[in-house]
């Protein structure tokens, strides 16, 4: 084999190295920091949509969220129309400084007049009551969700 031959070998392979390397550090920084997004300046303003009036809460409807098992057990988050995020961003809603969250676990939004909980690609998972979350799921009154070590209701 010719030392030319040889050489281009070796910068073929250094180059695949460091393409290696740097596609490591961008899943890490992503896992750690979330996703990157467009500047706001860059991004087209959203069509601005009519104040409407507050929908009456049913007698059915959940209208909180309690932390009853983990860390953070007692906290409690007021349900409104907007969807709340959980994990370890510090941009989620309820934010979990657990090993077993990811940084955008899951989500629960509100529905046709339910409450859905989505999981969001998370590592180890998301549960409701025993059962693993694989597509948006109606969650009923009073049952567990479970992420990681923090168990949370829906609540009237």
């Amino acid at each position: 084999m010719s030392e030319l031959t040889l050489l281009l070998i070796r910068l073929a392979f250094l180059a695949l190295l460091w393409f290696f390397v740097i596609a490591a550090v961008g899943v890490i920084r992503t896992d750690l920091f979330g996703p990157r997004t467009a500047p706001a300046s860059a991004r087209k303003p959203a069509k601005q949509a009519k104040p409407m009036a507050k929908p009456k809460q049913k007698k059915g409807e959940p209208r909180q969220l309690i932390v009853t098992g983990g860390p953070l057990q007692g906290t409690i988050i007021n349900l409104t129309e907007m969807p709340i995020t959980i994990g370890r961003a510090n941009d989620a809603t309820l934010v979990l400084s657990d090993d077993y969250a990811s940084s955008r676990h899951a989500r629960l939004f509100p529905q046709d007049g339910q409450w859905i909980l989505e999981d969001l690609g998370s590592t180890n998972g998301t549960y409701l009551e025993r059962s693993k979350v694989t597509r948006p799921t109606p969650v009923p009154l009073g049952v567990p969700i479970r992420i990681g070590k923090t168990v949370i209701e829906l609540r009237k």
